[in-house]
């Protein structure tokens, strides 16, 4: 906690030894740089230590494990999330706050596998969150509604994001038009339109909108339609 909070702490004493040679910044930074290009089961103490010209023991001299480095970098990607604009319509705010959580998984698609629960209260986080309150204030919602819109808007951007990550992935092992190419003519023979009328109508319809097994972009622009209406007629 203490290295999350490192900005606003008196300096600590400086160890004997020899003068460390990067900031623990710079060792944040190596983690996100790997983890985005390689993904976060390659982030560890070596791979970052490689990245940054140092030995793995070094590295222990700024950070003390994996799991405290991963908790820096979720930190540090939250800190760059972008202000609400609180002259834009209350609607527009509160799809800011979906909008946001989205773009930030989908830029770091490695954030999927950090366990959710317990999250980093660390300054960046923190300030992101005080961000979407006042995004909420003077809304007509009450402390614990403004908390919970968060939440929930938060939770469904993190499910389509998630969707849309696989989604990406899935298409550079294989298009879609392979896949059905592949898979289409035994699908026909096994499941008779005559069997499952309402399923062939809705996919052949879906199927040619969509030109895949599904539209995360679509469904979350109509899913955040439909949460954001029940929230303001709630709050009416």
């Amino acid at each position: 906690m203490s290295l999350l909070w490192r900005d606003a702490l008196p300096p600590p004493a400086r160890a004997r030894g020899p003068r460390q040679g990067v900031s623990v910044d710079a060792v944040v930074r190596a983690g996100i740089a790997i983890a985005d290009r390689e993904g976060y089961e390659r982030v560890s103490i070596r791979t970052v230590a490689a990245e940054l010209g140092l030995r793995p023991m070094s590295l222990y001299t700024y950070v003390p494990g994996k799991d405290a480095l991963i908790m820096l970098m979720v930190d540090a990607v939250a800190a760059e999330d972008a202000p609400i604009d609180p002259a834009r319509p209350v609607r527009e705010r509160m799809a800011a706050i979906a909008h946001g959580v989205r773009a930030e998984l989908l830029a770091h698609p490695w954030l999927l596998e950090v366990p959710p629960w317990r999250q980093v209260l660390g300054p960046g986080r923190i300030r992101r969150f005080e961000r979407q309150l006042a995004a909420l204030d003077g809304t007509g919602l009450d402390d614990l509604e403004m908390d919970r819109v968060i939440a929930v808007l938060s939770e469904f951007a993190t499910g389509n994001a998630r969707m849309a990550v696989a989604a990406a992935r899935s298409a550079r092992e294989m298009s879609d038009a392979q896949w059905w190419e592949m898979h289409g003519p035994l699908l026909a023979q096994v499941m008779p339109e005559s069997d499952y009328p309402l399923s062939s109508r809705v996919g052949a319809a879906a199927g040619q909108t969509y030109e895949a097994p599904g539209d995360p972009d679509g469904a979350f622009d109509y899913g955040l339609a439909r949460l954001l209406d029940g929230i303001e007629n709630h709050s009416r």
